[in-house]
């Protein structure tokens, strides 16, 4: 038999398969997804268990829109690549910035 909470978790919970690599995206924040004033700044965790990442990666995402944030550069440009964990939280929060809080993206 299944336990219930497999069904339905208590805190957000995302699994993700990106460039082929599996990794848990995770918050600690049970009312994450329940109040959408808690979607304005927040944090969310991610653990991919690769040998380049040490330690669980804590990202803080904003989903506040800054107008002086938009830039018109080419997608495709170096500045504007993003690693692809940055757009998987961007399919759920369109036009979320990201920031990694000093460690460097690793995945």
């Amino acid at each position: 038999q299944v336990c219930r909470g497999l069904g339905t978790p208590l805190l957000p919970v995302w699994l993700c398969s990106l460039s082929g690599r599996h990794g848990v995206l995770f918050s600690t924040d049970s009312l994450l997804l329940s109040d959408w004033k808690r979607e304005r700044v927040f944090c969310l965790y991610f653990y991919s268990g690769q040998r380049e990442q040490t330690k669980t990666a804590s990202l803080t995402i904003d989903t506040h829109s800054h107008h002086w944030e938009n830039r018109r550069e080419d997608p495709s440009s170096p500045r504007k690549r993003r690693p692809p964990i940055e757009m998987a939280i961007r399919t759920k929060w369109a036009g979320a910035t990201v920031s990694w809080n000093g460690a460097d993206p690793f995945f």
